[in-house]
């Protein structure tokens, strides 16, 4: 179930592009920009994925098309643009969600080959994106990109990932400045933790070995210890944060990187106990 909308229509006679939509965040950007009247262009390099996602949001009333892409290459963000361009004649609204780690190791683990397909899963299909769609949002002079970053770039045993996402950091902030004299806004969601239980495709495809799975197990016991709100977030609640600022309600906002997963300490954590209430 979707969660209640404050504000149900901020998308009526909008495009959207989201890539990595078939599942996870992506998904719930898509169904969150769909249920206030976004046409959608739902893109993943998992076919069957992306076309079954489609289908749910047909089923709900959302016009969606599906577009079954590699994005870590140029072509298919032009493919992506130009489905969009066929089957609606624009784009308003990109939200760049496609990445993920794949390995969790110390860098000095990392072979050659490792971190460029980090660099391609993460950095790559952002980098081309924004490229696509900025040639068809500046004739129209308007338009927004949500670039979906990642708290990984404090965190550790994945150099390669956090790299990529500090890329794509840089990638909001340096184009915000290059696209504001065309009216259109760059911002970025920098997501913590997220429970997804309905991966219909699996993220990590290759085997691992038993140092892998050690090192990832130990990953794992460090970031369960980061967050200062602490728990998983939805992806629905991620696509909320998304939705504000892809809408025009942030019309004013640009540049700007917004964490939904902060680190930090809790005083209840740093000194054993909640701080004294108000008499």
């Amino acid at each position: 179930m979707t969660s209640p909308l404050i504000n149900s229509h901020r998308f009526i006679d909008r495009v959207a592009v989201v890539t990595g939509g078939a599942q996870g965040i992506g998904f719930a950007c898509a169904r969150r920009l769909g249920s206030e009247g976004a046409k959608l262009v739902v893109v993943d390099k998992a076919d069957d994925a992306v076309r079954e996602a489609v289908a749910q949001l047909n089923n709900e009333g959302i016009d969606a098309v599906s577009v079954s892409t590699d994005l870590s290459s140029y072509r298919g963000a032009e493919e992506t643009v130009e489905a969009a361009l066929s089957n609606y004649g624009g784009i308003d609204v990109l939200v760049n969600n496609v990445g993920g780690t794949i390995w969790t190791k110390p860098f000095w683990f990392y072979t050659e080959e490792e971190i460029d397909l980090e660099i391609l899963r993460s950095f790559s299909p952002p980098l081309w994106c924004c490229r696509a769609v900025i040639p068809t949002m500046i004739k129209c002079q308007r338009g927004s990109i949500v670039n979906i970053g990642s708290a990984a770039t404090s965190s550790v045993y994945r150099i390669p990932y956090s790299m990529s996402k500090g890329g794509v950091v840089a990638l909001t902030t340096s184009l915000a400045v290059e696209l504001a004299d065309f009216g259109i806004r760059v911002n970025c969601l920098t997501p913590g933790g997220t429970a997804i239980n309905d991966r219909k495709t699996p993220r990590e495809v290759h085997s691992f070995t038993e140092d892998e799975v050690r090192w990832r197990q130990q990953f794992l016991d460090y970031v369960g210890k980061e967050p200062l709100i602490p728990g998983y977030a939805k992806p629905e609640d991620q696509a909320a944060a998304v939705a504000f600022l892809a809408s025009d309600e942030a019309c004013f906002i640009t540049g700007e990187i917004l964490s939904t997963g902060r680190s930090g300490m809790s005083i209840s954590q740093g000194i054993g106990c909640l701080p004294d209430l108000p008499p």
